[in-house]
């Protein structure tokens, strides 16, 4: 077990990376990243999601064509496409998979593999490019490779005093 200090420190180093080596990821790496997903909590533990690993260039390059910040995308090992399953869960499969996404990426920094949130994409192509249903939830797709280069410095954060509200 960590000790809080050192946790909180994890929690502060870890940045998106969009810059990834030529290198496919371990088969244990994609499996731990895959069951820290499936272990992610959720509500009343409907577990209301699918994950989709990606790893044909072709439809990297497609998803990238989709996305307004991806031309990053397509350097990645692999990606996770995250989707929801609103009839399993309908108040909350939004934030579950949220959960899902954020679990992943930091198992993934764990293990030296880089990853960032893909948010802004045409998620009806994407949907129709992974066979997705149009009654499911499409969250994200995350990229994963490893880390080329050096990390990023670390990003200015507001004050506590600026986001805190104590009543």
């Amino acid at each position: 077990m960590w000790r809080p200090e050192e946790f909180l420190e994890f929690l502060k180093e870890r940045r998106s990376i969009r810059s990834f080596q030529k290198k496919d990821i371990k088969k244990e790496h994609l499996q731990m990243i895959l069951e820290a997903g499936r272990w992610t909590p959720s509500a009343s533990n409907r577990q209301p999601w699918e994950f989709i690993v990606i790893k044909d260039k072709d439809i990297f390059q497609k998803i990238s064509e989709t996305a307004i910040y991806g031309k990053f995308f397509k350097r990645a090992a692999l990606a996770i496409a995250i989707v929801g399953k609103p009839s399993e869960s309908p108040s909350w499969y939004q934030v579950d998979t949220a959960l899902v996404s954020m679990q992943m990426m930091l198992m993934a920094w764990t293990l030296d593999i880089g990853s960032c949130w893909i948010g802004a994409m045409d998620r009806e192509k994407v949907k129709a490019l992974l066979g997705i249903s149009k009654e499911d939830y499409l969250l994200t797709v995350l990229p994963f490779g490893y880390i080329k280069g050096k990390v990023p410095k670390r990003t200015l954060r507001k004050s506590l005093e600026e986001i805190k509200k104590e009543i």
